[in-house]
């Protein structure tokens, strides 16, 4: 059945689309850290990096991300597939972030590692599990297991890895929105457009689930993209299938956008004539309709 409401949001959301400035926003944004590196594995570990450690605020965790990937140098993927769990401790080596450090960064670089030594590429093995399973839910899962399956002895002292490596790589089954893994899933499949990179041709865009923050999930309240309070996967699939009625073929394209209207500050979180003058989401807003 098609969404009534939908003729009225798609309007307003391309109106928000086509007034984000987008490379403005990405000085905001950890997606930056990427396009620094031209080559699609450096990207995709560079990506796996920047997006695993997108938590809190930006301004905090940005500089420390910048620091760790000047300290990988050039290419981050040859360091995570060829170097020893000592070498990773070394590079990661001073990387402190509220609760993350080097041991956790060290981790998932080991983790990067053995999948490229075994697929050749993240994408690779991302899109074996996607063919076997036929959902994304369900590769994204297997890519975590594989990402999680190493021996981490040298680096943590047993076979498991760090404890806080599935904060960093939280798994869909518990029931997590997983936002910075389908984060990373958004840059690898879109585009490439500027933002997103769309190395992992093999994936629909189609089936990507939007990466649901607190910005997208309060505003997507506000729009009527979800009734849901809580910060689920089952939410993060309730407003993705409201957005796939607006755009069948890429229901994520708004999330940029959207996300940024939150981080911005733009959006007051409540009716605020002042801040709400000129919103291309006013004429769909619960506070003004």
């Amino acid at each position: 059945m098609t969404w009534k409401r939908a003729e009225l949001l798609r309007p307003a959301l391309d109106a928000l689309l086509a007034a984000t400035d987008a490379p403005e926003r990405m000085r905001g944004d950890p997606v930056e850290l990427p396009h620094r590196y031209s080559d699609p594995a450096d990207v995709e570990v560079a990506a796996l990096l920047s997006a695993a450690l997108a938590y809190g605020r930006v301004d905090l965790f940005k500089p420390r991300l910048t620091a760790l990937l000047d300290a990988l140098g050039p290419s981050p993927a040859e360091v995570a597939r060829n170097s020893t769990p000592v070498e990773l401790l070394r590079k990661a080596r001073g990387f402190a972030y509220r609760m993350t450090d080097a041991r956790d960064v060290a981790c998932l670089l080991y983790g990067a590692g053995a999948i490229l030594r075994e697929h050749g590429s993240l994408g690779g093995c991302f899109a074996k599990h996607y063919r076997k399973l036929s959902n994304l839910r369900g590769a994204l899962g297997a890519f975590v297991d594989d990402l999680c399956a190493p021996d981490f002895t040298p680096i943590t002292g047993k076979r498991a890895p760090t404890r806080r490596l599935k904060h960093l790589l939280p798994h869909p089954d518990r029931g997590s929105a997983c936002k910075r893994l389908n984060l990373f899933l958004r840059w690898m499949v879109r585009g490439p457009d500027g933002v997103d990179f769309g190395l992992w041709r093999e994936i629909p865009r189609a089936e990507l689930i939007v990466p649901l923050d607190t910005h997208v999930h309060r505003i997507g309240r506000f729009i009527g993209l979800t009734r849901r309070k809580d910060l689920s996967w089952r939410t993060a699939e309730d407003v993705t299938r409201r957005l796939r009625d607006l755009d069948p073929a890429d229901p994520v394209r708004y999330d940029f956008a959207l996300s940024h209207l939150g981080i911005s500050g733009t959006c007051a979180a409540r009716k605020d004539a002042r801040c709400c003058a000129g919103c291309a989401l006013k004429p769909i807003c619960k506070y003004w309709v």
